[in-house]
């Protein structure tokens, strides 16, 4: 196991070097640059810059060197220093921008993350047990409804029915005369009357998702020849479920760690921006917009981060829940 894990650990820093050289590569496709755009922004303002304006604002932002240069001097300082860079946009270090939306980010996420598995899993394995059934049929209707739905829509459905219904807007996860407010049984009761709304919206697809993942692979599981001779041995339904089919179906389900954390975590980028929310996902929409290549590298890489991360904590469960994979880890 540990020779399993230090493997992982440098195929993980490989894969997030990678990672990293694309992603500034990418955000730097757009042609111009943050100082192009101010400088546009000045001229509708009738201020135009002069030429020494200009240069002098590349040196600034480090925006005076080639591709290559800008990357290197900014993945060095991260690996070397923990040091994000500077937020052009917001004139500040990119930690000072991330770090006061990435606790509400974790919290919405998690709690997403645990009533979308709550909801899923029962679901998936009554759609697998009573196939056929009205339920089934409901339920897979659902799913594909789910799943259909963009979030953004279902985001724009719940604003018109507050705004018809309440004459509000859904926004952000507080009240205004909370937010500021200390942590007390009142703010806590207000956070979660904001939070189901976001909640509902960001995990819909999850849960749908995770459904037809947990009813495909458990009738997969109920076909098997184990099983039928199970049944024909006289084991009751109920400790043969939970005794085989299930535990081997749950593989698929847990392998989604590491592509439903970066989801969740991110808030779904057009979500957050219609709902308002206190989250990572609106601030690297407006980073890319002002091409602040900095903030949304960064933002990109801490996404980066909880994939490999979610990954490897997803073989981990794997390796304890299926002997299999354990086994073939040994080897």
């Amino acid at each position: 196991m540990v020779r399993y894990l230090g493997r992982r650990t440098l195929y993980m820093a490989a894969t997030l070097l990678a990672i990293s050289l694309m992603v500034f590569v990418i955000i730097s496709l757009p042609p111009g640059d943050y100082v192009t755009a101010l400088q546009a922004k000045y001229n509708v303002m009738g201020q135009g810059l002069t030429a020494a304006d200009v240069a002098n604002l590349r040196m600034r932002y480090g925006l005076d060197g080639n591709l290559l240069e800008q990357y290197w001097h900014w993945i060095t300082r991260i690996v070397l220093h923990g040091d994000l860079g500077m937020s052009f946009e917001h004139s500040k270090p990119v930690e000072e921008v991330i770090a006061p939306r990435l606790g509400w980010t974790i919290a919405v996420s998690l709690i997403t993350l645990l009533v979308t598995w709550a909801l899923a899993f029962p679901i998936g394995v009554y759609s697998a047990v009573k196939q056929h059934s009205a339920g089934d049929y409901a339920v897979t209707t659902v799913g594909f409804l789910g799943l259909a739905t963009p979030n953004f829509l279902i985001a724009l459905v719940f604003v018109y029915f507050s705004v018809t219904w309440f004459g509000t807007v859904p926004s952000g996860l507080c009240s205004p005369e909370w937010c500021d407010a200390a942590w007390n049984l009142g703010k806590l009761l207000d956070l979660l009357g904001h939070l189901w709304i976001p909640m509902i919206v960001i995990g819909t697809g999850g849960v749908a998702g995770l459904v037809r993942i947990i009813r495909n692979n458990l009738l997969d599981e109920l076909r098997r020849p184990y099983v039928t001779a199970a049944r024909a041995r006289g084991v009751p339904e109920g400790p043969l479920l939970r005794r085989y089919p299930l535990r081997v179906a749950l593989n698929p389900f847990v392998s989604t760690i590491g592509w439903v954390l970066p989801l969740l975590l991110v808030g779904d980028i057009v979500v957050g921006q219609i709902l308002s929310l206190p989250t990572l996902g609106p601030i690297l929409l407006g980073a890319l917009k002002a091409q602040d290549m900095y903030l949304a590298g960064s933002v990109i890489m801490v996404l980066s981060v909880v994939t490999v991360i979610g990954t490897l904590v997803s073989d981990l469960l794997l390796g304890w829940l299926d002997p299999r994979i354990r086994l073939g880890h040994q080897r």
